[in-house]
């Protein structure tokens, strides 16, 4: 690498914190973090920073926390750092044209995906609920489109059937800072590549919404398995059991066991047994096990604990609804 780079950095999340962390220890200059401005959180709503901005402060970084860039003093605030490059990982705002074009290098983003497959703000869930046998990460050169920039360079790693959105997250958390750090070496010389994207393979991974979570037992056990680990940990997969007519209750789901081959000619949705193993579920291909459940107001149990209190809601032959 010839000369260290000035950079300003932009993010929100652990994800991205783990990334300002490696710009940190590395050699180049970080001379200001941007992130949102404090959010009220927890049952005071008292104001809290995010985790990019309370690493910031612990190292005694600039921090600025504009709510956009459409202000012109925000715009020629960020122009008087004279940064070569502005790295920004999960930093939740659409940056505006004149902002892209300030650093001398331009934006570039870590994004949570082999692109252009996955473009949008839930590249990690939707690769893991679309049974993708891969993903990773993309630093790409940013433009005005969304996730649309040319592609520098890219990092992979095998998405396994034990995975869910909280391992797969920090598998990235892990695979990405190295990525980074590598690029911004190239980018200091001067001569890195860029890919253009087929845009033709791009797919909109779009955020998920707590109206997802809850099951349609019709679908494949495969497809139920998937959606029950991507949606871990948020939104939490979910089903209604009726303990009356008036009284229903919403249990979630954070462990099951797919099993494609189980034969069975009931209606889908229907308890198939339930014991030590788990609850046997039957589903539109296959039946699911579920292995660790949530009742409400209660924490998650592995299902022979539950069975322990709670028989009688899961007997076979009981018909759940999702």
């Amino acid at each position: 690498m010839s000369k260290p780079l000035n950079i300003i950095f932009a993010g929100t999340p652990d994800f991205a914190a783990q990334h300002l962390q490696a710009l940190i220890d590395s050699p180049h200059n970080v001379v200001a973090v941007y992130c949102p401005p404090d959010k009220p959180a927890g049952r005071g709503k008292k104001l809290t920073a995010c985790a990019t901005k309370e690493l910031a402060l612990k190292h005694d970084l600039i921090v600025e926390q504009p709510v956009n860039f459409k202000a012109e003093a925000d715009q020629e605030q960020l122009a008087s750092y004279k940064a070569d490059v502005m790295v920004v990982v999960a930093y939740g705002l659409l940056l505006p044209e004149v902002i892209l074009n300030t650093p001398r290098l331009g934006c570039i983003n870590v994004h949570g995906s082999i692109l252009p497959k996955w473009r949008g703000a839930a590249p990690i869930q939707r690769s893991l609920e679309a049974g993708d046998p891969q993903t990773g990460v993309t630093i790409m050169q940013m433009d005005k489109g969304l996730d649309t920039g040319d592609m520098i360079a890219k990092a992979y790693c095998d998405i396994t059937p034990l995975d869910t959105s909280a391992s797969l997250y920090q598998k990235l958390a892990e695979l990405g800072p190295q990525a980074l750090i590598d690029t911004l070496a190239q980018m200091a010389t001067g001569d890195y590549p860029r890919e253009p994207q087929n845009n033709e393979l791009a797919n909109y991974a779009a955020k998920l919404d707590k109206a997802e979570a809850e099951l349609d037992w019709h679908q494949s056990a495969d497809v139920l398995d998937r959606k029950i680990r991507a949606y871990n940990p948020w939104p939490v997969a979910q089903f209604t059991f009726n303990e009356s007519t008036e009284k229903s209750h919403r249990i979630r789901i954070w462990q099951a066991q797919p099993k494609p081959s189980e034969q069975h000619d009931q209606v889908p949705g229907t308890i198939l047994a339930a014991d030590k193993h788990g609850i046997l579920v039957a589903t539109g291909e296959g039946a699911l096990l579920l292995t660790s459940i949530q009742l409400p107001g209660k924490k998650a149990l592995a299902v022979a604990d539950v069975l322990n209190a709670r028989a009688d809601w899961f007997s076979p032959g009981q018909v759940i609804t999702g």
